[in-house]
């Protein structure tokens, strides 16, 4: 089993255990995915808390620590939409590959949709 998976497989025991402790069972995949959103969107606001974002104050020494607990926070609500969209580690990095080969023709020039045509 490699890494995500391993990840996947963790993040899907957690939700299970979350779901069946707070009766969260009656919950449809979208609804979760709306929630896990939600979650990601606060943890992606406390994420900019931790690199200064607001330019108006000064500021704070960088907090390594927390910024990376954060990203891991962040992974965590993406593993979990991963999971209610059905997505498995195989085709989540099938589609990577795909959509990654697609971002570079972009910036070659080379896509086959015209609003990526470099001047």
């Amino acid at each position: 089993m490699d890494r995500l998976e391993h990840m996947l497989t963790i993040q899907q025991t957690l939700n299970e255990t979350i779901r069946q402790k707070r009766d969260l069972t009656d919950i449809t995949p979208t609804v979760w995915i709306q929630k896990y959103t939600l979650a990601m969107l606060s943890e992606l606001a406390e994420m900019l808390d931790e690199v200064n974002f607001k330019w108006w104050k000064n500021p704070k020494k960088l907090d390594e620590a927390a910024l990376k607990e954060e990203l891991v926070d962040i992974l965590h609500f993406f593993l979990s939409m991963c999971l209610a969209a059905g997505l498995d580690a195989e085709e989540m990095y099938r589609i990577y590959l795909d959509k990654n080969a697609e971002n570079i023709a972009r910036q070659e020039g080379k896509s086959q949709k015209p609003c990526y045509k470099v001047p």
